[in-house]
């Protein structure tokens, strides 16, 4: 067995087991994993320093997760997905959600109603209906695997997608979204760098949101794609008690780019269901940003966005170039709607 896939056998996956190793009771955390799936390597879980901290927060279940009361699929992905496993927002671009499973059930993630459970689609007939349609849609461009985390599936059964993909004229580039680096540093082995460089121009988005996420073996994963020749970007989600301070998000930003990762995004965070306590004001994403610009390099200052629900799209954010009435901020959306957001 390979060694990422011995880790991901040996994670946590049951309250009694999480509170054997943070020395808690496993009670309240019994309804929580029934609703939403707990997964923790045990790399990730080494992190925490002390409880409630950053990396805590991103992977120990709460009981504030069964009492937000907003909405599972706020950015209408169900609506947008004209076969299962495949949601077409914009005209050029397609999000392939090819696994619904992760090395670390982050407690934050924009897709926790179906993360971890069985993928939309299955079957044999799954992959052939995505690939249809995308040969069918000339107007796509650019792909990006996400999910779950696409390098949870196998070597060639991810080399089986990217070849339909790359058979496809029209499609001219493919992205990888993964935190795998950051949870699962084992899975990017030498020969995973090898197959994906046949594959080129290939893109990968990371997903580190605090500078403790940096840790060597998650320096040594992101230089062995980066010497493959694979261009590594960063989406970071802004999280209350994680990264809100602009100090934090600066360091951060500033060690991924030592490490040859660009800085892409910060997300205002998602209005999901189970995911409220982690939500900060618009205002801190601003002061975030307003922090960053001139103050360091502008290849490590991302763009602030919110991805407006309703299927809008990512709408980016700057300190001096967005109005607010009251208690609602009018943005601007990629098709030049005014949307009205509420961030509370």
């Amino acid at each position: 067995m390979e060694t990422w896939r011995r880790v991901i056998a040996d994670s946590i996956t049951t309250p009694e087991e999480l509170a054997e190793c943070l020395d808690i009771g496993p009670g309240p955390l019994a309804p929580l994993v029934r609703r939403y799936p707990l997964r923790i390597t045990r790399r990730y879980l080494g992190l925490i320093e002390k409880p409630g901290d950053p990396i805590w927060r991103q992977c120990v279940p709460d009981p504030l997760e069964l009492l937000d009361d907003q909405f599972p699929d706020p950015l209408d992905e169900e609506r947008l997905s004209p076969v299962p496993g495949l949601i077409h927002r914009y005209p050029d671009r397609a999000v392939w959600l090819v696994s619904n499973e992760c090395a670390v059930y982050c407690r934050f993630c924009m897709r926790k109603r179906r993360v971890g459970c069985p993928l939309a689609g299955g079957g044999e007939g799954f992959w052939d209906d995505v690939l249809h349609y995308i040969k069918e849609t000339s107007a796509i461009r650019d792909v990006i695997l996400s999910g779950g985390d696409p390098l949870l599936l196998g070597d060639e059964h991810l080399e089986s997608i990217l070849a339909g993909l790359r058979a496809i004229p029209h499609v001219e580039i493919i992205r990888i979204g993964t935190r795998t680096p950051v949870t699962l540093p084992e899975r990017i082995t030498a020969r995973l760098c090898r197959m994906l460089k046949r594959y080129h121009p290939l893109y990968v988005n990371t997903h580190f949101n605090h500078p403790r996420e940096i840790t060597p073996e998650a320096i040594k994963a992101c230089a062995r794609l980066a010497d493959a020749g694979i261009p590594l970007g960063n989406q970071t989600v802004l999280l209350a008690g994680v990264n809100d301070d602009p100090a934090v998000m600066t360091h951060l930003m500033q060690q991924l780019l030592a490490i040859r990762v660009r800085p892409y995004y910060i997300h205002q965070m998602d209005l999901v269901q189970g995911t409220g306590h982690f939500r900060t004001n618009v205002e801190t994403g601003l002061e975030i940003i307003g922090a960053l610009r001139g103050h360091t390099s502008g290849m490590a200052t991302p763009y602030y966005v919110i991805d407006a629900p309703g299927g809008k799209g990512k709408i980016p954010l700057l300190p001096d170039a967005v109005e607010k009435w009251g208690d609602t901020w009018l943005l601007r959306s990629f098709r030049g709607e005014i949307v009205e957001y509420r961030d509370r």
